[in-house]
């Protein structure tokens, strides 16, 4: 098996730096194609409605994605709400656009990843993630300290 790319950044001192850089990108929000600009790392709220902090619908062990992804122990979703797009065709509608869920600070993001790889999940699927990219990477940081090593991936209904 392949080590996740994340390991191979924290290794060499680059992960903090790009978290550091993406971090810099929440003070004048340009994330999406919306380009709004507002502050977010001052707790402003943008057309995602998201300020700082990411707002999870809900996270679990999922088994309703192809076998070759869920393997036996199932992918570790993790649902964020507000997503920017708000496509009219979202089959998650009701978890990416209603901003259902609540906030949770980056390090308990980081505790939700390590605890889904403790249940045995082979993956961490992260559904409509784009406008809070800086603080996922961020979580992924801090977890990858604490012993994180299973892969990502993202899910979102659109091209972006």
């Amino acid at each position: 098996m392949t080590v996740p790319a994340y390991l191979n950044l924290l290794k060499d001192g680059e992960f903090q730096a790009r978290v550091k850089k993406l971090n810099k990108i929440l003070e004048h929000c340009v994330l999406c194609p919306r380009r709004c600009k507002v502050n977010r790392a001052k707790g402003e709220r943008g057309y995602c409605n998201t300020a700082d902090k990411p707002i999870i619908s809900s996270y679990l062990r999922d088994f309703g994605e192809e076998k070759e992804l869920v393997g036996r122990n199932g992918s570790g979703t993790i649902f964020f709400s507000n997503c920017n797009l708000r496509c009219v065709f979202c089959q998650n509608y009701q978890i990416s656009q209603n901003g259902n869920g609540r906030e949770v600070q980056i390090i308990e993001l980081s505790h939700i990843m390590l605890s889904l790889q403790k249940q045995g999940c082979h993956n961490i699927c992260l559904v409509s993630p784009s406008h809070i990219v800086p603080q996922i990477v961020e979580a992924i940081y801090i977890a990858s300290q604490k012993g994180l090593n299973i892969r990502k991936r993202q899910i979102n209904q659109h091209m972006e």
